[in-house]
């Protein structure tokens, strides 16, 4: 009998997790570099998780913001049988084979920086185009009489990069606006600070500072207060960062465009849910779900943090 139940146990152990788990399928989301920003993406992976009990539901952060590891980070899931991923690529230029290759084996929906062109399912996230037009308002607001825009992100060929600069661009056409360029921290908060106080020593003529990936906003805000130069510097932002709306309370920082991280998660998850029980329809004809971005000011803000408070309590 004790060599039975010993038998049992060891060919239990040697199913692996996933036989344990009744073979459910299981749907990974692989996000960027750990910020408060990917922290909403999983509460709405998790909310998802708990209304669709047949699968199994991970979440993935990218903990160095490499590329490298975000391959690593697939190519394990894919040997472990995932049945779909989710994934915010950093490098999307160079990552669609990756993707790709990826597409073939399983479906695969990209959120927050689209690679047009790819095998990829579908899209799920914000028109940057129409996030970045919404950026060139609060520029223009903040600028009535025109000026310098120095603009700072972590990696500028990143698709929603290079979107956001487009939809500036478009917003400011016509105006005494000038985009004097743009400063890359890859992925690394002390750079994205001290990328901010070189452009304050080196090119105090410019007088607004515009912060294009979630982090963006906080690093520009420390290193323009440190300075004592909040009256003479506007800032304008990128997403919810706690540090970016006590900001835009305070007045220190006129406004940011916010998305729905959220949002990418839930709809994602549930996307694939849908593809993988045989619901192909539920994939749109464009291969997008857009989903609005909106602006918070002054005027909004008290309203929006108390709704984020909502958000991060699911």
């Amino acid at each position: 009998m004790k060599k039975t139940i010993c038998f049992l146990l060891l060919f239990t152990a040697l199913l692996g997790p996933g036989c344990q788990r009744n073979q459910k399928p299981t749907i990974a989301f692989i996000a960027g570099a750990a910020t408060d920003f990917w922290t909403l993406a999983e509460n709405g992976c998790n909310q998802a998780a708990k209304e669709l009990p047949e699968y199994n539901v991970i979440f993935k952060y990218t903990t160095d913001g490499a590329t490298e590891e975000q391959k690593r980070l697939i190519e394990d899931l894919l040997v472990n049988n995932v049945s779909g991923i989710v994934v915010s690529p950093l490098d999307p230029v160079n990552q669609s084979p990756l993707i790709d290759k990826t597409a073939e084996q399983i479906p695969v929906i990209i959120t927050d920086s689209d690679i047009p062109g790819s095998k990829r399912l579908c899209y799920v996230g914000t028109s940057n185009i129409d996030a970045g037009k919404s950026a060139g308002q609060l520029i223009k607001e903040a600028l009535p009489a025109g000026g310098k825009v120095m603009l700072f992100v972590g990696k500028s060929d990143a698709q929603n990069a290079k979107e956001r600069i487009a939809g500036i661009e478009a917003a400011l056409k016509g105006s005494n606006i000038t985009i004097a360029g743009v400063k890359t921290d890859n992925i690394d908060r002390v750079r994205a600070k001290a990328n901010v106080n070189d452009v304050l020593v080196s090119n105090p003529e410019i007088n607004c500072f515009v912060g294009l990936w979630s982090y963006n906003g906080p690093a520009i805000l420390n290193a323009v207060r440190e300075s004592n130069k909040l009256e003479q510097v506007k800032i304008v932002c990128f997403d919810e960062e706690e540090e970016t709306l006590q900001g835009v309370k305070k007045g220190d920082i006129v406004g940011t465009v916010v998305q729905q991280p959220y949002e990418f998660g839930y709809q994602s998850i549930h996307l694939l849910a849908k593809y993988i029980s045989g619901n192909k329809n539920a994939v749109p004809a464009g291969k997008q779900i857009i989903i609005p971005a909106t602006i918070i000011n002054q005027a909004n803000v008290d309203a929006f943090i108390a709704k984020m408070q909502t958000v991060r309590k699911k």
